[in-house]
């Protein structure tokens, strides 16, 4: 967990880097809440996942996938979080956001992998 990544999130137009390639990083971000204290409480203590706490908002940023459970943060919140719920608390994210079903969102930072969950007819 980290208390203040803001450096590295916010930086001047002339201090970006634009690559072309893939960084297969997903992310979200959460209005500042009870519940996405919850939810930023659980994933944080995961390896690869930082967690930034801004005044009226937390970022949390991982490589690969960050896979959400519910009945992990309704524990950890007290009471039932369900995924309209965890939807709620997120204003926004990068990468491929799937729900696998009422407990489990997953998000993937490679389309390729989400592909193998979404079904086109």
């Amino acid at each position: 967990m980290s208390s203040d990544h803001t450096q590295s999130i916010f930086k001047h137009t002339k201090d970006l880097e634009f690559k072309d390639t893939v960084s297969h990083q997903c992310g979200v971000t959460l209005n500042e809440s009870v519940e996405a204290r919850a939810i930023a409480d659980v994933i944080g203590r995961r390896e690869g996942i930082t967690v930034t706490y801004m005044p009226a908002m937390i970022r949390i940023d991982g490589e690969g996938k960050i896979i959400f459970k519910m009945d992990e943060i309704s524990e950890e919140l007290g009471y039932e979080m369900t995924h309209e719920m965890f939807e709620i608390s997120t204003s926004t994210h990068y990468g491929r956001m799937v729900m696998v079903d009422e407990n489990t969102v997953i998000l993937f930072g490679d389309m390729n992998e989400a592909m193998s969950y979404i079904a086109y007819d």
